[in-house]
């Protein structure tokens, strides 16, 4: 071996060591899924001086006509989520072919055509003729089919991040539960109707437009329930085998 390439031979080892670590080593699910899903507070405006000696303040004003649903940048409200999706598909392939070609001995000036084959191709010593018959047959049967069904209900409380110039608000929010040794995450995020808001103010999942809801994991339970980061090397793209 070369003492060139011995000088070089803990780099290029170390160097492949390294493109194996980062091919594998991913970021948390958890932590990538929160982008785009946090609180987004109201803009902070100072209030004006207090005005002596007169009933209605102006920092201090409340609607007897308006009710309590979001209708602000900082306004909260309430998604109830009843998401159930099904669905399955079939599909069947089923096909036949069969040829047959028989192609009787030619004449030639009244008299059927023969010649003689070399004996290697003629053991039984008979004039041979063109007298011939093809026959093929093929079939292909191909079936398949999948399913694939899954359900999330519960309540998760997000906030207005956005009014749209034609009124409908941009909602995003998260619910963080730790149990044990691992936190649960429950993001939420699309655009809402104000119509389709309740007196009660919550909204129901299924009528939120751009829905994107998430639902993962941080912990010793999410990381059990992981592959390691050789094991996800072998499986990635940079793994020409």
């Amino acid at each position: 071996m070369p003492d060139r390439f011995q000088n070089r031979l803990p780099a290029i080892l170390s160097l492949l060591l390294l493109s194996l670590f980062a091919a594998g080593c991913s970021t948390s699910p958890a932590k990538l899924a929160a982008e785009g899903f946090e609180t987004v507070h109201p803009p902070y405006v100072s209030p004006p001086p207090p005005q002596q000696g007169a009933i209605f303040q102006a920092d201090h004003n409340i609607s007897l006509y308006e009710d309590t649903r979001a209708r602000r940048v900082g306004d909260i409200l309430t998604i109830v989520l009843t998401e159930r999706t099904n669905a399955s598909k079939q599909a069947s392939t089923s096909t036949s072919k069969d040829t047959s070609i028989d192609l009787a001995n030619p004449t030639l000036f009244g008299r059927e055509f023969r010649f003689d084959l070399p004996r290697p191709f003629n053991s039984s010593k008979q004039n041979a003729t063109l007298e011939t018959s093809v026959e093929s047959a093929k079939a292909f049967d191909g079936e398949g089919d999948s399913a694939q069904s899954n359900s999330l209900t519960g309540n998760i409380t997000v906030t207005v991040a956005e009014v749209l110039p034609n009124g409908n608000l941009i909602v995003q929010g998260q619910k963080r539960l730790t149990i044990n040794q691992g936190d649960e995450f429950v993001r939420f995020s699309g655009i809402v109707r104000p119509q389709d808001i309740s007196p009660g103010n919550t909204v129901i999942s299924t009528k939120v437009a751009n829905a994107r809801i998430a639902y993962v994991g941080e912990g010793m339970v999410a990381d059990a329930n992981q592959q390691g980061w050789l094991g996800r090397f072998f499986n990635s793209k940079w793994w020409p085998f």
